[in-house]
């Protein structure tokens, strides 16, 4: 008989699989849970495809292809105000594994990792993997889901906190660090010799006058942070599996050779797109990011007006909605909105503790069908029992 491991029995049993895959099998719901893009790659990315195809069929180096670290590293200096060179940067198959792999350099049995909450459900699982010892930083929706660095400074250990992980653009809250914020959060990791992990997968999905700033172009941070960056996200590649991490040399190099034993090396066809997504510049995903905006003045005032308090996301494409005033279980609530409304919502728990009480509703869905799925809200909200 199979016996797996107690690690793995812990992981938590997330309501968002249950309940997509009911959305999944029954048409006639409509899926407010989706956290990718619902338009295609561009169709320059699907043509250079069947250009390339015949030419994807070997490995590409674990540390990623050299005309795509070329690319990247223009690409940091141009945009994230973050120099580089060709050793710092680790292609990986989707952001998400570069945390992994991070994760599995950086932290040993029981060292402390710093998480916001509530956070991107994958975040403590991962580290749990290692057993590592999570610490929540609680965000609070009164300040917009902003971290306050006086509660990072309550949570450190001294001898066992090492790692501090930011997202910003935040999953799932919207919540985008300002400069003032992010430059405490340096000072911080500088002081208690801390690294910084800063998830920005939305750094291009954003919205007014709000401004994206990687905390690795901050004078002296160089050498404390690794920004992971993702092509699922903001060029809508979320099937080509790619992603990078941009982290000091040491740690970059302890990634690359961690990589070996997990994926090898990104997808070979994956980091040739991702070369041409980067050269391509980003008039696609402002399009993309154009209309997300639209459906967001449309869905957040909408929500609101119900009685679901959501303060206005600055950046991703979701509204985190404290749903309280109706039912203090999110599960309970998703499950009744799925059954009686025919629709579907990921429930705040599965983002942590903080979470709880909140459901995540994405507007990364047609116009039209957020409009239809708002009205089974609004007509199930006024017979909530």
């Amino acid at each position: 008989m199979v016996e797996i491991s107690e690690r793995e029995e812990d992981l938590p049993d997330l309501e968002i699989a249950k309940l997509l895959k009911i959305a999944v099998e029954h048409p006639e719901i409509i899926s407010l849970g989706p956290g990718e893009p619902d338009f295609p790659a561009a169709k320059e990315i699907i043509e250079h495809t069947k250009k390339i195809a015949h030419k994807v069929s070997h490995y590409s180096p674990p540390g990623g292809r050299k005309e795509f670290k070329q690319a990247i590293i223009k690409k940091l200096k141009k945009e994230n105000n973050i120099n580089a060179d060709e050793n710092q940067i680790v292609a990986t198959c989707g952001s998400q594994e570069a945390l992994l792999l991070s994760a599995a350099c950086c932290l040993d049995v029981s060292e402390q990792i710093l998480l916001p909450n509530p956070g991107f459900m994958a975040f403590l699982p991962t580290f749990e993997l290692f057993n590592a010892n999570p610490r929540f930083i609680k965000l609070n929706e009164e300040t917009g889901y902003s971290i306050n660095p006086d509660d990072i400074k309550k949570k450190i250990d001294k001898k066992k906190t090492k790692v501090l992980l930011i997202n910003s653009p935040s999953n799932p809250t919207g919540n985008v660090l300002s400069k003032k914020i992010l430059e405490e959060i340096a000072d911080i990791s500088i002081e208690n010799n801390l690294t910084i992990f800063s998830d920005e997968a939305y750094e291009k999905i954003i919205y007014d006058d709000t401004k994206h700033i990687s905390i690795g172009s901050l004078n002296g941070m160089n050498q404390h942070v690794a920004t992971f960056h993702s092509f699922s996200k903001t060029a809508a590649m979320c099937g080509y599996r790619l992603g990078y991490v941009a982290a000091p040399h040491k740690l970059a190099e302890a990634v690359k050779n961690t990589h070996i034993y997990s994926t090898i090396c990104a997808p070979t066809i994956s980091q040739m797109l991702g070369t041409k997504a980067l050269k391509m510049g980003n008039k696609y995903v402002k399009k993309m990011v154009n209309e997300y905006d639209r459906r967001r003045r449309m869905m957040i005032p909408r929500l609101n007006q119900m009685g679901i308090s959501t303060p206005m996301p600055k950046g991703a494409f979701y509204g985190f909605g404290n749903v309280t005033a109706f039912e203090k279980n999110s599960k309970k609530f998703c499950v009744k909105m799925i059954k009686k409304a025919k629709v579907a919502a990921v429930p705040g728990i599965d983002f942590g503790p903080a979470g709880e009480g909140h459901v995540r509703f994405s507007f990364a869905t047609d116009y039209k069908l957020i409009e239809k799925a708002l009205d089974r809200m609004e007509a199930f909200l006024h017979k909530y029992k």
